[in-house]
Formats: structure tokens, C-alpha cells, sequence
């Protein structure tokens, strides 16, 4: 895949992926509460964690899928 990830959008992805990853882990061993029920106690980690880590490799490989399929570009052409 062609790098589509400018370098303020890619540590704009690391810093929000590793913060949502941190708090997937909070929210998951019950330090912090997000709701009551099955779908809060267990989704809520389970949505952050995946979407964390999503950013994190979009953000560590400078290639973001959906970019792609948008035809969207933050890198600078040349780079």
C-alpha cells in the first residue's frame, strides 16, 4: 500500500491510539466505570481497544485503508 499518512496526522493517531489502548485497560479492569450491563463491562473495552489499536498501526505504517478507498492523502507528495 502507498503511505497516506502526513507526519501530524500520524502522531495525532499514535497519541489517541496509546491513550484509547490505556483506557480500554481501565475501563476493563474496573477502575473506571462507563455504564452498567454486559454490553458496557465488556463492549466498551473490547470497541476501545480495537479502535486504539487500529490507529496505532495506521499510524506506525503511515498507511490508513480508508484514506485509500477516499483517495485521501496527508503526506505531502514527494515524501
Amino acid at each position: 500500500m502507498e503511505l497516506n499518512v502526513g507526519s501530524t496526522d500520524r502522531i495525532v493517531r499514535l497519541v489517541l491510539g496509546a491513550v484509547m489502548l490505556v483506557a480500554a485497560a481501565v475501563v476493563g479492569a474496573g477502575i473506571l466505570s462507563v455504564g452498567s450491563g454486559t454490553v458496557a463491562t465488556v463492549g466498551a473495552p473490547l470497541v476501545l481497544a480495537v479502535v486504539g489499536l487500529v490507529l496505532l498501526v495506521t499510524g506506525y505504517t503511515q498507511t490508513c485503508p480508508a484514506y485509500s478507498l477516499l483517495d485521501i492523502r496527508t503526506l505531502r507528495r514527494g515524501n
